[in-house]
This record gives structure tokens, C-alpha cells and sequence, in this order.
């Protein structure tokens, strides 16, 4: 089977370590992570990639959850029946899994870090918020935060120095754990052996 992947930038690196851990036949292309600020533009920019791809691969998967489009990626995919996405509303979901569901329930005031965005926290969150301009909108954009959760992917890419760092900017309290790509792989794998929509 050739697979194609549509992935978001910020999980680019997971995907490539499942796929080849796998063994797939795979080509993949990205789409930048900062569209996640903008959610709007996910789902057209998904679109120019599958346009071109849409005829070449027995199955493209789409490297993203829903992540803010509100059902626009599904509605898109809807018209390709050989492409799917990874269900849930966002990568904490499907990186923590079980764990997520339990953070999630114990302090809803919980802020998320990938390894990606803990890595690129400077420019994700406060270049792109201009936190780094207006220090005071801090308090608007993290107010109701209590704390920040690192689920780290990757144990040879800890990024558990930064994700301390960026708690201690917004001021919120500090855990991680191991989330691993368990629970991505496993939905991945789904997928693949799915029979086409």
C-alpha cells in the first residue's frame, strides 16, 4: 500500500518514527504549525496538498485531529474517501491518551506542551501573541490556567528544560510525563488497516 501523509508541522518527526518504525511505503509533506493559530486556514491549506495528491496513494492519512477547525477538515474529507484523519480534537488527546483524559478532569485549568512546542514555545506562543511586546496580556490569554503539562514524545528529544522555563513565565505550576507515541501509533495503525469510506 502507498501512503501518503498530509501532516501539520508540529508532528512531523512522530509521524516519520511510526511510519518508518512500521515499515510503510510513505511519502509525506507538511503544513505549517502556526496555522494552529489561525484554525480557519487548516482546512484550505490541507486542501492544496490533497488536490495534488488526491490520485497517487491508496490512502493519505491527514497528520492532524480536528484542532480548532470545528469540522471543517471532516467536511473536507468527506469528498476524499481513501483519505482519513487521527480522531480526537487535538495532539494532547492523542499523544496523552488515558493520561490527558485524567489531567484534563483533575485541573481543566491545564495549559499542553508538546516536545514541538516546548521547543518552539518562544515563537509559537509568545512571538506569535506578542507576549514579547505587551507582557501584560499574560494575565488575558492565561488567566484561567493553574498549570502547564509537558507530555514528552520523545525521550532522546527532552525538552523538559523549556517547558519549565515557559511554566515559570506564565506562572503556572510544573508536571511532565512520558506520554510516548503509543497511543498515536496505535490509531495510526487503525487507520491503515481500515477499509476506505
Amino acid at each position: 500500500m502507498k501512503i501518503g501523509i498530509i501532516a501539520c508541522g508540529a508532528i512531523v518527526r512522530e509521524l516519520i518514527a511510526i511510519a518508518n518504525r512500521r515499515g510503510w511505503d510513505y511519502e509525506l509533506t507538511a503544513v505549517p504549525a502556526q496555522l494552529h493559530n489561525r484554525p480557519e486556514r487548516i482546512a484550505p491549506a490541507v486542501a492544496k496538498k490533497l488536490d495534488t495528491w488526491a490520485d497517487r496513494f491508496d490512502r493519505i492519512l491527514i497528520g492532524y485531529a480536528d484542532c480548532g477547525t470545528i469540522g471543517a477538515l471532516d467536511s473536507l474529507l468527506a469528498r476524499y474517501p481513501h483519505a482519513v484523519r487521527i480522531p480526537g480534537p487535538h495532539c494532547y488527546e492523542f499523544y496523552g491518551g488515558a493520561l490527558f483524559d485524567q489531567q484534563a478532569e483533575r485541573q481543566p485549568g491545564t495549559f499542553y506542551l508538546t516536545d514541538f512546542l516546548a521547543h518552539h514555545y518562544e515563537g509559537l506562543v509568545i512571538k506569535s501573541l506578542g507576549l514579547d511586546r505587551r507582557p501584560e496580556l499574560r494575565d488575558i490569554y492565561f488567566g484561567n490556567y493553574e498549570e502547564l503539562l509537558y507530555l514528552r514524545q520523545l525521550p532522546d528529544q527532552n525538552e523538559s528544560e523549556r517547558a519549565r522555563a515557559a511554566a515559570a513565565r506564565l506562572g503556572l505550576a510544573y508536571s511532565e510525563i512520558d506520554s510516548g507515541l503509543d497511543e498515536l501509533e496505535q490509531r495510526l495503525v487503525e487507520l491503515i488497516e481500515s477499509e476506505p469510506r
